[in-house]
């Protein structure tokens, strides 16, 4: 059966893709090159381990807080409006972020970040299912967006790691400012606007319910990394729990709730949400330890540490583009298990890998990019084409908020794993007649090492960074085998929660919502999507 002309997207649409792969491609590259900068970032603001944990995920957490209020706010004011509202927020975000002068200020601007990219990417995904009814049409253009992410991934240690080499840290935040003001200027030419004019309100409280909750569980898992289990990390943790138990009731007695749980019931929606969540968690928890260990283990520069990142991003990039082929091939979950499982491969050859292993190094970060990059295009188009067409804001907020919460939990969880297994390495292996104050320093700054044994005797400096090097190292096995761990767990739930999603038809009938002239395949009726298991 093949689509009807009307229902496949022409030249415009394909040409407004091209501008909402923009806002993806920027986060991206902003998540990379902050991974590069942590050496230079940590000698120039001296953050503490807890602090430099919060400069990396906070940006994640007010994503994944403010991605479902931001897709229902889409829905109801227009998605177009949104992310261009998102584009003029994110460009003043990264000048603050680029001139913060204290650790503390650049939290508080990666926090607005991490607002402005809640605007930005679902609006990118609920437009690309306006704009691409047809499902294989969608599928590749699901493909390109994920895309867009892997280039950023290229494009960032480079083009970072050659910034690194001539500026300070922060100029790597200044990348997103041309890239922002492109899609001010394309964006209102090429992209459509769209509204749910059946869409009820945003609920500030419960927004506010769903990042507190957020940040106190988070917090508490900080504190007890960094301080050990204490009532401090007990009161903070149980105080996000119950409000997040409260966000959960408000969202089952509203009329229009900010998260609409009946698309949670959903069988293929709840478990690719899951399958995405895990995935990035695995890879999130080790991607800061592979750019500390090719910086301060290897001791290479920013742009060599770039130069040697870019095969993984490559391997991104052709597993994003070879999912809907495949998919097209075997069924959804044969594609995700492999992937996982290739995956998990991968995150043991990291867990294996020695001190001066750069190879080992790098064929696993390969096999871990090529194996979740499938996944993610596939979890990510399961989601929005399953959902309403009325509701692809809230789906793709769903979709997104799963992802980065992922990252985020990843780096909070197991970055605080590896911290604390850092620490307990170095405190064992420093040198005697270390001052105290350098002691302290080593033993609280994740890549601070370098730094300090530049002021020592010759003899203490290469003792100091010999303790370092295999701290950093043994943090990073660590916790990438605990990412191969939950990547083959995850393989196996998605292969049997998945294995009645048939194979992407390469054609399908039906109208894109909002013609007037029907439904498609993804026109899932609200009672239908609630009564599916």
């Amino acid at each position: 059966m093949t689509s009807r002309p009307t229902d496949r997207a022409g030249r415009r649409q394909w040409a407004g893709l091209a501008v909402l792969a923009l806002p993806t491609l920027l986060i991206s590259m902003d998540v990379t090159v902050l991974y590069l900068a942590v050496p230079q970032l940590s000698a120039d603001l001296g953050p503490s381990s807890t602090e430099l944990l919060w400069i990396m995920d906070v940006y994640g957490f007010l994503i994944a807080g403010a991605l479902v209020p931001m897709g229902v706010a889409g829905d109801l004011f227009g998605r177009r409006r949104l992310l261009l509202l998102g584009a003029v927020l994110f460009g003043v975000a990264s000048v603050l972020a680029a001139y913060a002068d204290s650790a503390t200020t650049l939290i508080a601007a990666r926090a607005l970040l991490g607002i402005a990219g809640a605007t930005l990417m679902p609006s990118t995904l609920s437009l690309v299912r306006v704009m691409f009814p047809d499902p294989a049409q969608r599928g590749v253009a699901v493909a390109v967006v994920m895309t867009s992410f892997s280039v950023g991934t290229t494009i960032g240690p480079l083009l970072g790691g050659l910034l690194l080499e001539f500026f300070w840290w922060g100029s790597v935040f200044l990348m997103g400012v041309p890239v922002m003001l492109l899609l001010l200027v394309l964006g209102p030419l090429l992209l459509p606007e769209y509204r749910d004019p059946a869409g009820g309100r945003v609920d500030p409280l419960s927004a506010g319910l769903s990042v507190a909750a957020m940040i106190g569980v988070v917090y508490a898992v900080k504190e007890a990394a960094a301080h050990g289990p204490n009532g401090t990390a007990l009161l903070v943790g149980s105080l996000g729990l119950v409000l997040g138990t409260l966000f959960v009731r408000r969202q089952l007695t509203l009329a229009h709730p900010l998260l609409d749980l009946s698309l949670l019931r959903n069988r293929v929606i709840n478990t690719s949400l899951l399958t995405y969540l895990l995935g990035m968690f695995a890879m999130g928890g080790t991607q800061v330890f592979i750019a500390l260990y090719l910086q301060e283990v290897l001791g290479l520069s920013p742009l060599l540490a770039g130069v040697w990142m870019v095969p993984a991003s490559l391997g991104t990039v052709a597993g994003s583009l070879m999912a809907p082929v495949l998919a097209r091939r075997w069924r959804p979950a044969t594609v995700i298990t492999g992937g996982m499982v290739l995956a998990s491969a991968g995150f043991v050859l990291l867990a294996l890998t020695g001190v001066d292993d750069l190879p080992t190094l790098i064929v696993g970060y390969l096999l871990v990019a090529l194996g979740l990059s499938p996944m993610i295009t596939l979890c990510t188009d399961l989601v929005i084409s399953t959902a309403p067409s009325r509701r692809a804001g809230a789906a793709s907020a769903l979709s997104e908020s799963g992802g980065e919460l992922g990252v985020a939990l990843g780096v909070a969880v197991l970055g605080s794993l590896g911290t604390a297994v850092y620490r307990s390495r170095i405190d064992g292996e420093l040198p005697e007649g270390l001052p105290a104050k350098a002691t302290e320093s080593v033993r609280d700054t994740l890549g601070g090492a370098g730094r300090i044994a530049a002021d020592l005797p010759g003899d203490l400096a290469d003792a100091l960074l010999t303790a370092a090097r295999g701290a950093l190292t043994l943090g990073l096995n660590l916790t990438s085998a605990t990412a191969a761990a939950v990547a083959l767990a995850t393989a196996v739930w998605a292969g049997v929660r998945l294995r009645h999603v048939p194979s992407t038809p390469t054609t399908a009938p039906g109208r894109a919502e909002g013609d007037g002239k029907g439904g498609g395949k993804g026109e899932t009726s609200d009672t239908a999507l609630a009564d599916r298991d």
